[in-house]
């Protein structure tokens, strides 16, 4: 698998599933408390379910528009400026 491709199991995922998951990974590898080959395999998974959260936002951002009133009192949108 390429190193930005994302399994199709995480590809999968909700937003809300994936950074749960992202969250429970994150507290065992600060933890410490798994083996050195058991917490290689969950940083790969964590930037995988990373990269699926950040795509999710992403797309939600895109399809967010900022709704307005024009100067004769039309309504408008744009796309939002969100940064």
């Amino acid at each position: 698998m390429a190193e930005n491709e994302i399994p199709k199991e995480i590809a999968e995922m909700s937003f809300e599933d994936a950074l749960q998951a992202l969250e429970e990974i994150v507290k065992s590898l600060e933890s410490g408390d798994v083996k050195l080959d058991q917490a290689i395999d969950n940083y790969a998974k964590g930037a995988a379910l990373k990269r699926h959260c950040e795509n999710k936002l992403r797309e939600a951002h895109a399809k967010i528009e900022k709704i307005s009133l024009d100067a004769n009192g039309q309504i408008t949108s744009e796309a939002a400026n969100l940064e």
